[in-house]
């Protein structure tokens, strides 16, 4: 009895933890509509600046205590910063481009941490007064913990209070309903938008802090803890701070007695639990269908099929590709390869989110399935390389054919967010199942047939991207391409002239996973091997980036942002710092051309000739 009541005081204490930095998204999503995927970094900061401040000042509990507050004021001030400088920017951008300027503000504040506190691991002291543990059913507690129990709900009562009773609480909690209408009331929506994102910030910082005496303070704590932040926020629902505190609890008790009864469920029982959620209350358990979706987008020129000038241009640069083994057969080829890799990766997932409006946050999962389905063709089966080359594609429509079942019956965060849900359980299935996947050692010798020199492989990479591009081409300017495009713009006219909607995007779902998993199996020939990072989170959001910083809305925008990013990737990485040179970079690509690289060159090009109209612009 003991032990299991020390268990649920154990999950409790982590749940108030979880609930403060769950909230602090919630409450910057409720207002401004961002996927804030920058907020463990904040968090991470919290840590490191409470680290610095309680080594140094000596006071005994009150010097603790302060130190913690003044970490959450100062990550406070750093959210402000964020917010003015970077995002207030970007808000009219296409909803969900933000996702793209927060990620590239984790990795400049990834590496401004790195540079400030170095690389080890910093271990913090003992909070004074709380150093101890108390028996409880015969069972030590860690005097800290009873604290974090405590101090999870007040912070949720004062929260309330601050909604509830004050008028800038009252002005929250209607942008959180409708900021569009909150803005027509003549409410300085710029001031309420920092204020929120400040208060989301300090509550990330002093979530972080107060692991100083729990945990060692360490580089990776950003990452570790936005994944069961946005799950905990989701299966809340969005834009819920009650929803969140309970969202905390199920799953931090859930882990702590999961682990007793089933060790590897650890990995992935918060997004199996959010897929439940998701499949039976598809705006979570206190979330309402409009927190699905930010502010109404702003109008885009409706994709156009590619002029003459633009389909001369396309076949000049396969044949300047072609050329490539004339002039280089080393490190230019592979890099080439990567970049064929990436541009069907992302064009496959523009097929469902530009052309579709279904965003994902989990397109690895079928990237990975085709790259595994093809190396245990090798491996296991024996297969050639070329038979074992079809198995991928229909092992990624299969996955994305059961998932995409689900996926399609929601919108908005909530369908990304189930997306991110199957692509983090398949990678936890992959990364636990030894005998098959191979874990974490992966699939080795997974190379070329002996006729597929360098050469020969690097023009079947370009053979099978330019079908594979020229496919998704004709898909999306097709009668079923159109109605993908009319679902996205209005489900609802669609659905009301008789279309059936959900069974058209589950068969973009499919044919979008299917070309994914033609990208993994050239991926896997090509590294002569496949490991569990090719279906993880981080992939996932590459592809997304791609998507996001070529253009959502132009058919060329997967081209332009693989190639930029695969190409300041392969710069940026022998530098060092280079991730806060990359998230420069992303930032300041998205600060000036928020539509993307598409849509910055379409208006140079209107500039150059005044009289192009926008809707010419090119695909």
């Amino acid at each position: 009895m003991g032990f299991y009541f020390a268990q649920l005081l154990t999950g409790l204490a982590n749940a108030s933890s979880l609930f403060l930095i769950a909230c602090g998204l919630s409450i910057i999503f409720g207002v401004t509509r961002i996927v804030n995927f920058a907020h463990g970094s904040l968090y991470m900061l919290g840590a490191y600046i409470a680290y610095t401040l309680v080594t140094t000042i000596h006071a005994g509990p009150f010097g603790f205590w302060a130190s913690v507050l003044l970490s959450a004021a100062a990550v406070a001030l750093v959210g402000a910063v964020i917010e003015i400088l970077i995002l207030r920017r970007i808000y009219r951008a296409p909803e969900l481009f933000q996702l793209v300027a927060t990620f590239g503000v984790l990795l400049i504040i990834q590496d401004a941490t790195l540079a400030i506190w170095g690389a080890e691991d910093l271990l913090g002291p003992r909070a004074p007064g709380l150093d101890r543990a108390v028996r409880i059913f015969g069972e030590p507690i860690p005097e800290y913990d009873l604290a974090l129990i405590v101090i999870g709900p007040v912070v949720l009562g004062l929260i309330t209070l601050v909604f509830r009773k004050t008028r800038w609480g009252v002005l929250v909690r209607a942008a959180t309903q409708d900021r569009e209408m909150v803005g027509a009331l003549g409410v300085n929506q710029r001031w309420l938008f920092t204020s929120a994102f400040m208060l989301g910030a300090f509550l990330a910082g002093l979530g972080g802090a107060l692991q100083v005496p729990r945990e060692s303070v360490s580089l990776l704590m950003d990452l570790s803890v936005i994944g069961e932040a946005f799950v905990v926020v989701v299966i809340g629902g969005m834009g819920s701070v009650g929803g969140a505190f309970v969202a905390a609890i199920i799953i931090s008790v859930l882990n702590a007695f999961g682990v007793l009864v089933f060790p590897q469920i650890s990995l992935i029982l918060p997004f199996l639990v959010m897929a439940i959620v998701l499949v039976v209350r598809p705006y979570g358990l206190f979330g309402s269908p409009a927190s699905a979706h930010g502010a109404p987008p702003v109008p885009e020129a409706p994709m156009r099929p590619l002029n003459q000038a633009g389909i001369v241009a396309m076949t000049l640069v396969v044949v300047a590709f072609a050329a490539l083994p004339v002039v280089d057969d080393g490190f230019i080829l592979v890099l080439a390869v990567d970049l064929f890799v990436a541009v069907l990766f992302a064009a496959s997932l523009h097929l469902i989110m530009g052309v579709g409006g279904m965003v994902s946050f989990g397109h690895a999962a079928y990237f990975g399935l085709g790259a595994y389905a093809a190396a245990l063709a090798v491996k296991t089966l024996g297969l050639p390389m070329l038979p074992a080359m079809l198995f991928g594609p229909l092992a990624a429509a299969l996955g994305a054919a059961v998932f995409g079942w689900f996926c399609v019956r929601l919108s908005g965060v909530y369908l990304a967010m189930l997306t991110l849900a199957a692509a983090q359980i398949l990678w936890g299935v992959t990364f636990q199942w030894q005998s098959v996947t191979g874990g974490d050692d992966g699939i080795l010798g997974v190379w070329p047939a002996s006729w597929a020199s360098r050469e020969v492989y690097f023009y079947l990479a370009l053979a099978v991207t330019v079908v594979g591009l020229a496919l998704i081409r004709r898909i999306a300017n097709s009668p079923f391409g159109y109605t993908l495009r009319g679902g996205r713009d209005s489900p609802t006219r669609a659905e009301a002239i008789g279309i059936d909607l959900k069974a058209h995007q589950w068969l973009g779902f499919i044919i979008a996973g299917a070309l994914a998993g033609v990208a993994g199996v050239l991926f896997a020939f090509a590294k002569g091997s496949v490991f569990p990072e090719t279906l993880a989170i981080g992939h996932s959001i590459d592809a997304l980036i791609m998507v996001l910083l070529g253009g959502v809305q132009s058919l060329l925008g997967p081209l332009f942002g693989a190639t930029a990013f695969v190409l300041i990737e392969d710069w940026v990485t022998r530098l060092d710092y280079w991730r806060f040179i990359f998230g420069a970079i992303i930032l300041l690509i998205c600060i000036a051309a928020p539509d993307g690289i598409a849509g910055g060159l379409s208006r140079l090009w209107r500039l150059v000739r005044p009289g192009t109209p926008r809707s010419g612009r090119p695909a």
